[in-house]
């Protein structure tokens, strides 16, 4: 594989792709807000993607470009996302975004919003904070018609896996797959006998199986 890096709206945009023949579609993750363009799971998942064939591009928000640890507001959270989209996209590819936690969930916003995307994955969707589900995050669910995955953990807790199945069933074409013992960061305790890097390759396989479903790999 090989990796280009670029700015892109003020912002690093690290492009991966395969050294061989490549599928019908590509892959653009955000980080989640703590994190940055080495988000571990957004580098192990833009390089099994290449090692099956999928480009991918990876980036990170303007704050996080900055150095700091404060969100920007979501209307840039969201044009950020948007200005990567129309930039890194492939014109012979059908596009899938997604992230983790805040980078999923701003995909959602924006496709939500009517971003031309194939399909949607949220990793880790922050449904809501820990231990006050009554701020879930549902109003926009509805309004995405595309195909879409949530893939979290069975520790999560900004959402358990009755919450994210709930909440699931207002998108049309969703489907949950969880992540036995996993946390929010994908994190699993040691008598789990799981390494993080084997949660990570089970989101990714995950991904790489639902995305078969609907483009033409």
């Amino acid at each position: 594989m090989s990796e280009t890096h670029r700015i892109v709206a003020g912002v690093t945009v690290i492009e991966t792709v395969p050294d061989g023949p490549r599928g019908k579609w590509q892959f653009i993750y955000a980080p989640g807000a703590g994190s940055n363009i080495n988000d571990p799971f957004g580098v192990f998942a833009c390089h099994a993607l290449a090692a099956q064939g999928v480009p991918s591009a990876r980036f990170q928000f303007l704050y996080q470009q900055a150095g700091s640890r404060h969100p920007n507001h979501s209307a840039v959270l969201e044009g950020t996302w948007r200005a990567v989209l129309n930039t890194a996209r492939l014109s012979d590819t059908n596009v899938v975004i997604g992230g983790r936690s805040m980078g999923g969930r701003v995909a959602t916003t924006i496709v939500a919003a009517g971003a031309d995307v194939a399909g949607l994955a949220a990793f880790a969707y922050p449904l809501h904070p820990p231990g006050h589900p009554e701020k879930a995050r549902l109003a926009h669910l509805q309004a995405i018609i595309v195909p879409t995955l949530f893939c979290s953990g069975t520790r999560d807790t900004f959402g358990t896996q009755e919450e994210l199945s709930a909440a699931s069933h207002l998108v049309p074409n969703a489907t949950v797959h969880m992540l036995d013992g996993a946390d929010h960061g994908f994190a699993v305790p040691k008598r789990s006998e799981r390494t993080k890097e084997e949660i990570y390759g089970e989101a990714v396989a995950s991904l790489l199986a639902w995305a078969t479903e609907f483009v033409d790999v």
